[in-house]
């Protein structure tokens, strides 16, 4: 399992979920952390380990770690001659892994399907606050990043009001206003602007 991009609510919980289900099912599960991408420094978790693992599954952020790399610099060579999908296909079979599951965004989803495309068995997790992915109905990471650009809007109303101002609330969301339109109904807001209509 590895998460990648950014991190956000809900990942621990879905990792827990993964690993619950898998166990369930009487499977071996072998947990890994990996600080770059490649899958190199590598630490493997014993099983008593492995039990404390997912004790906070609400907290945010990943316990995996994670990282950035762009999507259009995974089939560039490194310094040995091979790219970071071939590294990954290296890892995948050094460590004789039946499968990899995948948290993460639009980047992550492309780097998967390159690697499924190499013949590894790759499950996906959909992973974004931009709600963006295509093929979903809702991402994990969404619902919580509209509650918090909600309850900050609420708290600017207070100050608004009390001194008859106006403010603009601007929210994360990359290119889509998933955020902010559910964030400014939520809020109340008067004007929502919303990358996919142009105003004029």
């Amino acid at each position: 399992m590895l998460t990648s991009g950014g991190d956000c609510q809900a990942l621990n919980a879905a990792m827990r979920g993964v690993v619950k289900g898998l166990c369930r099912e009487g499977r071996s599960v072998e947990i890994w952390i990996s600080g770059r991408i490649q899958g190199i420094d590598l630490f493997r978790f014993s099983d008593a380990e492995k039990g404390g693992l997912f004790r906070n599954p609400d907290k945010g952020g990943t316990i995996l770690g994670t990282s950035r790399q762009p999507f259009k610099q995974m089939r560039i060579p490194d310094e040995n001659g091979l790219d970071k999908v071939e590294a990954m296909k290296h890892t995948y079979h050094k460590l004789h892994l039946d499968c990899l599951v995948i948290l993460g965004g639009n980047g992550t989803h492309k780097t998967a399907n390159l690697l499924r495309s190499e013949g590894l068995n790759i499950v996906t997790l959909p992973k974004t606050i931009d709600n963006d992915l295509w093929g979903t109905d809702m991402t994990f990471g969404f619902q919580s990043a509209v509650d918090i650009a909600t309850d900050t809007i609420d708290k600017i109303h207070t100050t608004a009001t009390s001194h008859s101002r106006v403010f603009i609330v601007e929210v994360m969301g990359h290119k889509v206003g998933w955020v902010t339109l559910y964030a400014g109904i939520a809020g109340g807001a008067d004007i929502i602007l919303l990358p996919e209509i142009l105003m004029t």
